[in-house]
């Protein structure tokens, strides 16, 4: 299946999901410019806090006009320097949070190999409005299988490419990631690899999405939970400023 997708749609996506964020500081910043009318306080300290508020609510957008639709992440142009490739014996598994945006690429960049597509998704757990939105949109891969995040069902050493992209960090809690991991551990063929993209809570992406990096996680927090579960081999490579490729092996 040819995938379209329309201009600027990874930024349209994030003002759609988000969209209660926006509208709450749309708000904030009305209340802010009435009060200053009213009440005529410091210009100074309007106009530093006007800019603030204009810099939290831009610049989420404009990182992600250039990360999702500018920089070739949905051509998978990072994917090209990455020791994968595709076999009829290939079997290939991609894992989402409720939301696919790259199941029917992965397929089309691997033609020969048998690819699986499993969604973690759990109403309970995983309640952000963001992602509650996104999967409403949602393209469903056909027989996409739901799971929960501490059972994936295919036999040990079975797998030989894992992807997890932009999807692990809605696992909040560190002890189901850990879990989550174990899974894909038991079912990745010594030889395989697993390959997950995703934001890092670091000072490019505090520069990007100020308060809001804390939805991701940290280097060493990616570092821990797959060294906890045994992957000994652990490689990261930059995608832009904002993603990071993290290349894993048993």
């Amino acid at each position: 299946m040819e995938v379209k997708r329309r201009p600027f749609q990874g930024v349209l996506n994030i003002l759609s999901f988000n969209r209660h964020f926006y509208v709450i500081g749309l708000g904030t910043l009305a209340l802010l410019t009435i009060s200053y009318r009213l009440i005529g306080w410091s210009d100074i300290l309007y106009w530093v806090i006007l800019a603030s508020f204009l810099y939290g609510l831009i610049m989420p957008l404009l990182t992600s006009a250039y990360v999702y639709d500018l920089s070739g992440y949905y051509q998978f142009n990072w994917l090209k320097n990455l020791p994968v490739s595709d076999s009829s014996a290939n079997q290939i598994i991609n894992i989402n949070a409720g939301f696919d945006e790259t199941s029917f690429i992965i397929k089309n960049h691997f033609p020969q190999s048998d690819l699986l597509v499993f969604d973690f998704y759990n109403a309970q757990r995983h309640t952000e409005p963001a992602i509650i939105r996104a999967r409403k949109v949602s393209q469903v891969y056909p027989n996409t299988q739901p799971i929960k995040s501490n059972s994936i069902p295919l036999a040990d050493k079975s797998v030989d490419i894992i992807f997890l992209l932009s999807a692990v960090h809605e696992i909040r809690s560190h002890d189901e990631r850990v879990q989550f991991f174990k899974e894909c551990y038991r079912v990745c063929k010594p030889n395989g690899k697993l390959i997950m993209v995703e934001h890092l809570r670091d000072f490019p992406n505090f520069m990007a999405f100020s308060i809001g990096f804390t939805h991701f996680f940290s280097r060493s927090a990616w570092q821990q939970a797959f060294r906890q579960v045994g992957f000994s081999s652990l490689q990261e490579t930059k995608f832009t400023p904002f993603m990071s490729i993290f290349t894993v092996a048993p």
